[in-house]
C-alpha cells in the first residue's frame, strides 16, 4: 500500500505518493521511493510526474529564486523546465514533456504563487516522513552557480582561521603593552637598589 503526503501553502499544494524502503528498516509511514508527485497551483493546470522530474523542477525553482534574490538575470533553462521573468511581478514557466510529440506547458505565475510553490518544496525537504536524496538536489544546479558557491565557502573556510589567529595575537600583544610600562619598572628598581 502506497503512502501519500501533502504539503500546502496558501495557493499551492504538493502531493507525494510512494513507498518506504523496507530494506533500510524504514517505518511503514515514510516515503523513500517516490512513485508519483502532483503540484497543484490555484487556477493552473495540474503538474505531475515521477521522481526524475521532481528533483530537476525543484532545483529550477531554487536556482531561479536565488538569481532573483541576488539581483542577477532571472533566467533558468534546462531540458525539462525554463523559467524567466516577464517583468517584476510575472514569471513565465515552460514545462517540457519527456514524452515525444507533447507540447510544452506554459504557465505564468506571480510572486505570491512562486513563493507558495517554493514553500511547498521547503516543507518537502524538511519533512522527516519523505526522504529525497540530497545529492540529487545539488546535481542540477548550473555548474557556474554551483562552482561559485563552493569556491566562496572553501575560500572562507581557508582564510578565516589564520585571520582569527592573527587578530587574537595582535589583541593579546597590545594588552601586554598596555599593562607594561618600562619607565615605572626602572623607577622601582632604583628605589630597591639605590647606588
Amino acid at each position: 500500500m502506497q503512502n501519500k503526503f501533502s504539503f500546502h501553502q496558501s495557493s499551492a499544494s504538493l502531493e507525494i505518493i510512494g513507498l518506504p524502503d523496507y530494506s533500510n528498516n524504514e517505518n511503514k509511514d515514510q516515503i523513500s521511493i517516490i512513485s508519483q508527485w502532483k503540484l497543484i497551483i490555484i487556477d493552473k493546470p495540474l503538474i505531475e510526474g515521477k521522481i526524475e522530474h521532481l528533483v530537476p523542477i525543484m532545483n529550477a525553482f531554487y536556482t531561479y529564486s536565488n538569481l532573483l534574490i541576488k539581483n542577477k538575470i532571472p533566467l533558468y533553462e534546462s531540458k525539462l523546465i525554463d523559467i524567466k521573468a516577464e517583468n517584476l511581478h510575472i514569471h513565465k514557466i515552460v514545462l517540457k514533456s519527456s514524452k515525444p510529440n507533447v507540447k510544452p506547458l506554459t504557465l505564468k505565475i506571480g510572486n505570491s504563487l512562486l513563493s507558495d510553490t517554493i514553500n511547498c518544496f521547503d516543507q518537502l525537504n524538511e519533512s522527516p516522513k519523505v526522504r529525497i536524496k540530497k545529492a540529487d538536489l545539488a546535481d542540477n544546479i548550473p555548474k557556474n552557480f554551483r562552482f561559485g558557491l563552493s569556491n566562496k565557502a572553501n575560500f572562507i573556510n581557508f582564510i578565516m582561521p589564520p585571520f582569527i589567529a592573527i587578530c587574537s595575537l595582535i589583541l593579546f600583544s597590545y594588552s601586554f603593552l598596555y599593562f607594561y610600562n618600562p619607565v615605572e619598572n626602572k623607577e622601582e628598581k632604583e628605589l630597591i637598589n639605590p647606588e
